[in-house]
C-alpha cells in the first residue's frame, strides 16, 4: 500500500532481489536493507545476504553526502524505495479534472500551482483517491515534491548496483506496515525527532492523515509529563480525527488504535492513552524477525510490498545495526 511515484526506468542489467527502505528525516537517513529471504525468495545469494539498519545523523543539506556515505561503508545493493519526509513534499485535496488519466498529471501542476509553494516548471506529482462525501464532488490528494531535489536524491542513490524503485511519504510507508483488514484502524505514529502523524486506514487505503505540531520530543518526556497533559492533548486530536472520519465522511466508527511510536516508554503511552479511549488500544508491531527496530518503521515499511502472514519462522540472517554521526 503506497503511493509510489516512478521516476525512472530500471535498465536491462541485473538487479539484485535486495529491497532497500531509506527514509530522510528532519536529522537524518535511516536505512533498512531486506534480503530475498524475507520475501520467500531463497537461493545462493540470499543464503548470505544481511540485513542492515543503519542510520546517518545529517541535516538536510547534507542528505546526498549521507547516502553516499553508506554506500562507501555498505556496498549496497537491490531496489531502492525513498521516503520524503514532510518537508519535502506536500499535500494538497483538490477537485478531481474531468479529464482522462493521461491528461490529469499534467493539468494538475497548474491547478494546485497557487496552493504549494514549488513551481509547476520543477514539479513531480502523483495522486490518489480522496475518500467520496455523500453527494460531494469527486477529490483527489496531490503529492507533490521538487524536482531539483529529488534529482540530487536520484544521482546519489542510483549509484553501483542500487536502483531507485518508488518514492512515497512517511504517511503511506506507515500505513503499509498494518495487515489487511476491513475494519477502519486508526494508527498514532512517529520516526524519532518527527511529528506525530495520525493515520486511518480501512481496507488497505489512507481515509484520513494529519500531523500533530508539537510532539517532536515526546521521546525525551517523563511518564508524568506523558500523563499530564501530552496524552490528553493527543487523545483529543484523535477524538477529532475519528470525528470526520465517522460524521463527514459517513464511515463506521474505527476499531482499533495502534500505536509506533519508537520511543522508551511507549508502553506507558498505549496504557495512559487506553485509558482515554473508548476502542481498545495497541502496539502497532512491525513484521517479524524486525520488529526490535521501531526507529527504522519507515524505511521498513516502504521497502516492503506487502505483510507476510506467516513470516516469524523465517532466519533473520546477520543483522547489522547502529547509527552515525556527523560532526
Amino acid at each position: 500500500m503506497s503511493i509510489l511515484t516512478k521516476i525512472s526506468q530500471l535498465f536491462s542489467k541485473n538487479i539484485s532481489d535486495q529491497r532497500i527502505g531509506i527514509a530522510f528525516q528532519q536529522q537524518g537517513v535511516s536505512l533498512c536493507s531486506i534480503p530475498p529471504q524475507y520475501l520467500g525468495k531463497v537461493d545462493e545469494q540470499s543464503q548470505t545476504a544481511k540485513v542492515l539498519f543503519q542510520q546517518e545523523k545529517v541535516n538536510s543539506a547534507n542528505f546526498s553526502q549521507a547516502i553516499q556515505t553508506l554506500h562507501k561503508n555498505y556496498q549496497l545493493e537491490g531496489t531502492a524505495h525513498l521516503v520524503l519526509n514532510e518537508a519535502q513534499s506536500q499535500i494538497v485535496q483538490v477537485d478531481k479534472p474531468s479529464l482522462s488519466e493521461s491528461e490529469i498529471h499534467s493539468a494538475l501542476k497548474w491547478q494546485i500551482k497557487d496552493l504549494v509553494s514549488i513551481s509547476p516548471n520543477n514539479m513531480v506529482l502523483d495522486y490518489y483517491d480522496a475518500p467520496l462525501l455523500a453527494g460531494g464532488k469527486e477529490k483527489i490528494n496531490v503529492v507533490c515534491a521538487p524536482l531539483d531535489e529529488l534529482k540530487k536524491l536520484l544521482a546519489a542513490t542510483e549509484h553501483g548496483k542500487v536502483k531507485i524503485s518508488s518514492i512515497t511519504t512517511q504517511e503511506f510507508a506507515f500505513a503499509n506496515l498494518l495487515a489487511p483488514q476491513n475494519e477502519a484502524n486508526l494508527l498514532v505514529c512517529q520516526q524519532p525527532n518527527e511529528e506525530v502523524v495520525l493515520i486511518i486506514v480501512k481496507q488497505q487505503q489512507i481515509y484520513f492523515h494529519r500531523r500533530l505540531r508539537g510532539f517532536a520530543q515526546i521521546g525525551s518526556k517523563t511518564a508524568d509529563e506523558l500523563s499530564f497533559g501530552i496524552i490528553d492533548d493527543i487523545s483529543l486530536e484523535i477524538q477529532r480525527s475519528t470525528d470526520y472520519f465517522e460524521r463527514q465522511l459517513k464511515q463506521a466508527p474505527i476499531k482499533e488504535i495502534k500505536v509506533l511510536l519508537p520511543i522508551k516508554l511507549e508502553s506507558v503511552f498505549i496504557e495512559k492513552l487506553a485509558e482515554n479511549s473508548a476502542v481498545p488500544v495497541s502496539t502497532l508491531e512491525l513484521p517479524r524477525p524486525y520488529h526490535h527496530h521501531r526507529e527504522f518503521a519507515a524505511a521498513l515499511g516502504a521497502s516492503l510490498e506487502s505483510i507476510p502472514e506467516n513470516i516469524e519462522d523465517q532466519a533473520e540472517g546477520e543483522v547489522l545495526a547502529g547509527a552515525r554521526y556527523d560532526s
